[in-house]
C-alpha cells in the first residue's frame, strides 16, 4: 500500500511533523505486515494546487517501480490532503485512476469549500462541526471527523495526535455522533479499513 501525502500553503515542518506522526501511528499498529510506502508530494505554494504536478510526482515515485512487475502496477493508493493542497489531489486522483492507477481512499483534512465527488471512498476531517457540515454539502464520504472543541486549521495537520473530536456518518445527512476519538485514532482506523480490503 502507498500513501501519498499532499500539503497545503504552509510551513514544510508542518508536513514533516504529521509524516512523522504519520509513521508512528502505522509503526506501533497491525495496519500492515509490510512498511507503508509513504510518499510526500514536494510541491509548495500554487504547486499543491495542480493535479498534473502531483499526478508526475505520482508517476514518477510509484509508477515506475511497479513496471517491473505488472501485479504491482495495480497497487492501491491512499491520498491524504490538507487544506489547499486538497483542490490539487483530488485531482490527481481522478487523473491516477484515468490512467490506469487505483485509489483505494481519498481523506481530505480541513478542505474546506472543495467539492469531493469520486468512484472511490472520499473521508473529510475538519477542525470544527462548521467546517465539516458545511464542507460536506460538497460531496462527503460515510465515515468523517470533525474536532470538538474546535481547534485551529493547522492543529489538524500538525498535531492529530492531540485533536480530539467526533466520528459521524455523514451519509445519513444528519451528523450524530458514533463514537469520540482523535483525529490521529481516527485516521489509523481508516487506514485499516483500507489495508484490510
Amino acid at each position: 500500500m502507498s500513501i501519498i501525502i499532499c500539503p497545503g500553503i504552509h510551513q514544510p515542518d508542518l508536513t514533516e511533523s504529521f509524516r512523522v506522526e504519520l509513521l508512528d501511528l502505522i509503526s506501533h499498529s497491525s495496519v500492515s505486515q509490510k512498511p507503508a510506502n509513504i510518499l510526500v508530494y514536494p510541491g509548495q505554494d500554487f504547486l499543491v494546487l495542480s493535479a498534473f504536478h502531483i499526478l508526475q510526482f505520482l508517476r514518477v515515485s510509484v509508477a515506475h517501480r511497479r513496471y517491473r512487475n505488472s501485479l504491482q502496477l495495480k497497487s492501491p493508493i491512499i491520498f491524504i490532503s490538507f487544506s489547499a493542497g486538497v483542490v490539487g489531489a483530488i485531482g490527481a486522483a481522478y487523473l491516477w485512476q484515468l490512467f490506469g492507477g487505483h485509489v483505494k481512499a481519498f481523506i481530505a483534512i480541513d478542505g474546506w469549500g472543495v467539492p469531493l465527488q469520486g468512484n472511490f471512498p472520499i473521508h473529510r476531517m475538519s477542525h470544527d462541526y462548521f467546517t465539516n457540515w458545511s464542507s460536506c454539502l460538497l460531496g462527503s464520504g460515510q465515515d468523517n471527523f470533525y474536532a470538538q472543541p474546535a481547534v485551529d486549521h493547522l492543529s489538524m495537520w500538525k498535531s492529530p495526535q492531540t485533536v480530539q473530536g467526533c466520528w459521524v456518518d455523514s451519509s445519513i445527512g444528519i451528523f450524530p455522533p458514533k463514537g469520540r476519538l482523535t483525529a490521529a485514532e481516527f485516521l489509523l482506523m481508516l487506514l485499516k479499513r483500507y489495508e484490510a480490503n
